[in-house]
């Protein structure tokens, strides 16, 4: 088949959770025999970068300059319209345009639009190639992860004004999410919570879980390259993230103290990009090391004793726990964080909720080599069982090939029709 992607940036090189999650899909697409042509944004320079990797699994590969929002853009939609601000950050006029060329020129059988902001262009799909396969590739049931998002930042007062924003933000995504859940032809979750949620928003629509997955080999080589210490604990993610910018003070200013005291050698090592400015007070603490954008993780992660993933709020499934699991890693994280992978407490990982419960799993195992071991040998398997892309693609393929067996007309799933659907997403 011929399948068209959209996506917000391009997959190739896979470094963050989207790009990893669509370079993965891709290839395994590509290596099934399907033709993929991607639409992305893209610098110019970022798409010399990649075009030797794009090359092993596009055919054709357009790229657009990504638009420049600035905060009164988004001032102004909060104020004025009532469409959610992930409906807007993406959009752009010569994307539209490029768009349009494309269904012009070529017949598709099926187009992927990888996650949410890249539906805004939906209305456009429609007007053009009406009867074309659609399918919703959710990074996250977004409208759940800016409900967490006020449930957690509500209970500090010094958070209220973004836990309003995010409470707006929830309730126009509750309209846009549902919307475009009806108007696709089918929609793909990370996790089985995911699509119990888009079950909950629009009753009905066909959801598929195709979980985030990796390559697990290169992660499980060992990589001694890098010397953290002998109680480094570990947190990765790009640190613009809100949730991540949560997890991270959290830790540093809840947990971590109580650690230390009983492992005064405990340090907290943040591994990502674009550390956001809530972190800087951070960088001034001996026990805290903020290390910025890195080319690699993997010896971060071989560096770690432990793997912390201190999450309170987010929704999907985080790549980052994979990516440690594989990689052997001893992983403690809370419920949330760990939300979507069949890991078992105690077994491939361990859950805690509660600083203090955190802090006294964290010492117990900095204290047992032993028990590092055996929770970090069960992830290894774990992950190379279920969660590399040879285990995880043939369940997008199945998508495919039900898309393009069943010979049924494309039509909204939700007894409105398509039309009057897409209309209310421009």
């Amino acid at each position: 088949m011929r399948i068209l992607f959209l996506t917000a940036q391009l997959p190739e090189p896979a470094h963050a959770g989207g790009t990893l999650r669509t370079s993965g899909l891709m290839r395994g697409a590509h290596a099934a025999g399907h033709t993929l042509h991607l639409l992305s944004f893209a610098t110019p320079s970022a798409t010399e970068a990649a075009r030797s990797a794009l090359a092993e699994y596009c055919a054709r590969v357009e790229t657009v300059a990504p638009p420049h929002r600035q905060i009164a853009d988004r001032l102004r939609d909060l104020l004025l319209s009532t469409r959610p601000d992930m409906q807007r950050r993406f959009y752009s006029p010569d994307y539209a345009a490029r768009l349009r060329d494309l269904l012009a020129a070529e017949q598709y059988d099926i187009i992927q639009i990888e996650s949410l902001e890249m539906a805004t262009y939906l209305p456009v799909i429609k007007s053009v190639q009406p009867g074309v396969r659609t399918i919703y590739d959710s990074f996250n049931a977004e409208f759940d992860l800016q409900r967490s998002i006020y449930e957690a930042e509500r209970r500090e007062l010094k958070r209220l004004p973004f836990a309003a924003y995010s409470l707006v933000q929830w309730q126009r995504l509750v309209r846009f999410e549902r919307q475009v859940c009806q108007t696709v032809d089918h929609v793909i979750a990370v996790s089985e919570a995911d699509a119990a949620a888009f079950e909950r928003l629009a009753p009905g629509v066909p959801v598929t879980v195709v979980p985030n997955g990796i390559d697990a080999e290169p992660y499980s080589c060992c990589d001694g390259s890098l010397d953290l210490g002998p109680a480094a604990l570990v947190f990765t993610g790009s640190m613009s993230y809100r949730p991540n910018v949560d997890a991270a003070l959290w830790f540093a200013d809840e947990i971590l103290p109580k650690i230390r005291a009983k492992v005064p050698g405990a340090r907290f090592f943040v591994v990502g990009s674009q550390p956001h400015a809530r972190l800087l007070p951070l960088r001034d603490r001996d026990d805290v090391e903020i290390t910025g954008w890195v080319p690699d993780v993997n010896p971060f992660l071989h560096a770690a004793a432990v793997f912390v993933v201190p999450l309170r709020m987010g929704s999907g499934t985080r790549l980052k726990i994979l990516q440690a699991m594989a990689a052997g890693r001893a992983v403690v994280s809370t419920s949330l964080g760990a939300q979507g992978l069949d890991a078992q407490d105690g077994v491939a990982l361990r859950i805690a909720n509660t600083a203090p419960d955190f802090a006294r799993q964290v010492v117990e195992l900095l204290g047992s080599e032993e028990q590092r071991q055996a929770l970090g040998h069960a992830g290894a398997a774990l992950v190379a069982r279920q969660y590399d892309w040879s285990v995880i693609v043939p369940r997008l393929l199945d998508v495919y090939d039900r898309l393009n067996g069943d010979g049924k007309p494309a039509a909204a799933h939700s007894g409105r029709g398509t039309t009057s659907i897409v209309d209310s997403l421009r």
